[in-house]
């Protein structure tokens, strides 16, 4: 696959387990991939991975809530390149770190504003940033945004996260407006819980606790919300992304894409 031959990607917080997915796809199609984190190990063997398949990527070490790392790394990779055609930043705060599976009335303020801050802030970081460097080199790249089903469902005991979910729907659809301009596209991808990552299997194990439930049980009642009754896998997620990204999925600027098999919660 080469839709995506002769661009250049960057993919911030790497080393979870959403973005490395998404870089190993970008990869696959023909992308230059630049993969960063704050954890050097983990995105060196991403690196690894990634060429072990025929791709190319590099490692460095970005902290995505940085604003000067940031600018400082995508100054780099347009100097070396001349472009910059692709933005993807996958990051996350763990459930226990952000007091996910909790009551509202039990989270103090800083807690909850712990995901709004880190999930917002870092990509209204990235994408700016991204969007001068596309300007100046007038690549009218894209920029891809992460977001999760949280902002579409109705689900207790997770109100810090579902709102930073929610707010970077909002965040896409200005961005696009202002840097359509330029003819940069902002699109996010909507994955649904994925069940092979960490992050899902804790926040069901706290949501199934508050709510007097088996982990199961919780599990069987999440999968009947999808039509074909199961979830997108790490796979799927990577591929869709990919496709966004190239020349073709242009035609979903502004748009926030479900990654779900398809849902029959619709808002």
């Amino acid at each position: 696959m080469t839709n995506l031959k002769n661009k250049v990607a960057v993919v911030f917080a790497a080393s979870g387990a959403i973005a490395g997915a998404v870089a190993k796809s970008f990869a696959q199609n023909g992308a230059k991939v630049y993969v960063s984190g704050r954890d050097l190990v983990a995105i060196t063997a991403l690196v690894e991975d990634i060429k072990q398949t025929g791709g190319w990527a590099k490692a460095h070490q970005v902290d995505a809530m940085n604003e000067n790392e940031i600018d400082l790394y995508l100054q780099q990779i347009v100097e070396e390149n001349g472009r910059l055609d692709i933005v993807f930043n996958g990051i996350g705060v763990r459930p226990s770190e952000s007091d996910y599976g909790m009551y509202s009335t039990h989270i103090p303020f800083e807690q909850f504003m712990k995901p709004i801050q880190i999930h917002v802030g870092s990509q209204f970081l990235t994408s700016r940033i991204a969007a001068k460097y596309m300007m100046q080199c007038q690549s009218q790249g894209t920029i891809l945004m992460l977001t999760a089903s949280l902002s579409r469902l109705k689900l207790p005991f997770m109100a810090g996260i579902t709102s930073a979910c929610t707010a970077i729907e909002g965040l896409t659809r200005s961005l696009a407006g202002e840097f359509g301009q330029a003819g940069i596209k902002v699109i996010c991808l909507n994955p649904t819980s994925l069940s092979e990552t960490r992050t899902i299997q804790e926040t069901n194990a706290a949501s199934a606790k508050s709510m007097g439930i088996p982990h199961e049980a919780l599990a069987l009642m999440l999968s009947s919300q999808y039509l074909l009754k199961k979830s997108p896998t790490l796979k799927d997620v990577g591929e869709t992304a990919a496709f966004l990204v190239s020349d073709a999925g242009a035609v979903f600027n502004s748009h926030v894409m479900d990654v779900d098999f398809g849902s029959m919660s619709v808002i």
